[in-house]
């Protein structure tokens, strides 16, 4: 891939749409079931000489089946993917990294991880009577400016977890 300019990088993250967590609490729900979908984030190129942090977006979808539900909720976590911490996630390119987060609000002030260390969840809510649940919850991410690396495609892997 020819980028434009000299050092360059095209940078995504994939969100693997895996850990559905039926739990006590979260509802009072019989015979629920959900399903997940996530849609990945695509930054771009990112120009190591410009001084702007370079943003994108993705989402996460939840379809849950209720058959008896009382008003309810589930909460969404995402893991700290290939750098194994919140503080920093890590894209990678071989041994190449690009420093990058993913947040809970388009400010970029609330780390997305698991609740712990600092990091936030999403809890979604729902009301009773409803037969199914579809929301889509979105997640922001943000690469900040003045990385030095080298041009090529850098990519990371997420876990969503939806604990319902």
């Amino acid at each position: 891939m020819t980028c434009g300019w000299i050092k360059a990088a095209i940078a995504g993250v994939g969100f693997l749409a895996a850990g559905l967590a039926p739990t006590q609490g979260q509802a009072l729900c019989v015979g629920c079931t959900c399903t997940t979908t996530a849609t990945g984030m695509n930054f771009g190129a990112y120009n190591l000489l410009s001084p702007s942090n370079l943003q994108s977006s993705g989402s996460i979808r939840v379809q849950c089946t209720l058959v008896l539900a009382v008003a309810g909720s589930y909460t969404i976590e995402l893991s700290p993917g290939s750098s194994g911490t919140y503080a920093q996630r890590t894209l990678r390119n071989g041994a190449s990294s690009l420093g990058y987060n993913l947040f809970t609000d388009p400010a970029h002030a609330s780390v997305w991880g698991n609740g712990s260390g600092g990091t936030s969840t999403v809890t979604n809510s729902y009301l009773l009577g409803l037969l199914v649940v579809d929301q889509t919850t979105p997640v922001y991410g943000l690469i900040p400016a003045g990385q030095n690396v080298p041009g090529g495609v850098y990519g990371d892997s997420v876990v969503v977890t939806v604990i319902y």
